[in-house]
């Protein structure tokens, strides 16, 4: 099931997280991965100071108007973090324009954590996000970009119910199905939920103290791939899951790589997952 896959987010040089983390993960996963950067800079954000930054805003309708030309399309467009509402814009309309017929639109709205937005986002910009929210296949949010882009209270402790609603929240927007990372419902656990039409599942797994920048980039990045593969939604979220938490456990054995996340060595583990 070779599939071409297109991603839209930004490129760090340094760093294992966003456009340096989906195209060999993609890859991997057995896919052609193609990319429309939306940025670049030297290193991520988290923890370096003084880091480049180029952004590419203009670029993107100028790829789509190529592609256009040349007849491209894609059998999925996958897109994590977007540095403003007008690539919001621009990339609704290459979902629109390059998605072959039957194509996934899969989005990770990669825009606040931990009860905050990040830096540089206000409610403008999830404003916008709620549209690009509203066409997609499947939704990747976490708590608390779920409790933004519906309005709800966002919530530290909750039961299954708040769960729930926040994932009916997201339907009302318009999105398919939704898969709600971090969810905690006992100590020392956490996991993801799966919430469509036909109903919802919930894959709960150990919590790893100690989490990496970038475990969101691979999550969503595996997911994609493994859907992409054949796999069934809830397949694909566990095996995403188990993925990550292999990537952190080896990660945190080494005390000098607090920069980002080592996916490369569980690579082998992930073409075993999928079978390939």
């Amino acid at each position: 099931m070779y599939k071409r896959v297109l991603t839209i987010q930004d490129i760090s040089c340094l760093g294992q997280c966003s456009g340096t983390v989906a195209l060999p993960l993609i890859s991997a996963c057995g896919h052609e991965c193609c990319i429309i950067p939306s940025s670049v800079l030297s290193t991520h954000t988290g923890g370096f100071t003084g880091f480049t930054f180029k952004d590419l805003t203009e670029e993107m309708p100028k790829i789509r108007q190529h592609w256009e030309k040349e007849g491209l399309f894609f059998d999925c467009v996958y897109t994590g973090y977007l540095g403003s509402a007008r690539q919001i814009d621009y990339v609704s309309d290459i979902m629109d324009s390059r998605l072959k017929e039957g194509g996934l639109r899969i989005v990770d709205p990669a825009m606040a954590d931990n009860g905050k937005l990040y830096t540089g986002f206000d409610m403008e910009f999830v404003s916008a996000m709620r549209q690009l929210c509203a066409g997609a296949d499947y939704l990747l949010p976490n708590i608390t970009e779920a409790a933004l882009l519906t309005g709800m209270e966002y919530k530290n402790e909750y039961d299954e119910g708040y769960v729930i609603n926040l994932c009916r929240g997201l339907e009302d927007l318009g999105a398919g199905k939704i898969i709600l990372t971090g969810v905690k419902f006992e100590p020392g656990t956490t996991g993801v939920y799966v919430h469509g039409p036909e109903g919802s599942d919930y894959y709960k797994h150990k919590e790893i103290s100690s989490g990496c920048h970038g475990t969101g980039d691979v999550y969503a990045s595996v997911f994609t791939g493994a859907l992409m593969g054949g796999k069934s939604d809830i397949e694909a979220a566990r095996t995403a899951a188990d993925f990550v938490v292999e990537c952190i456990t080896g990660t945190r054995t080494d005390p000098d790589h607090s920069y980002g996340v080592k996916f490369e060595p569980e690579i082998p583990k992930l073409i075993k997952m999928l079978g390939l």
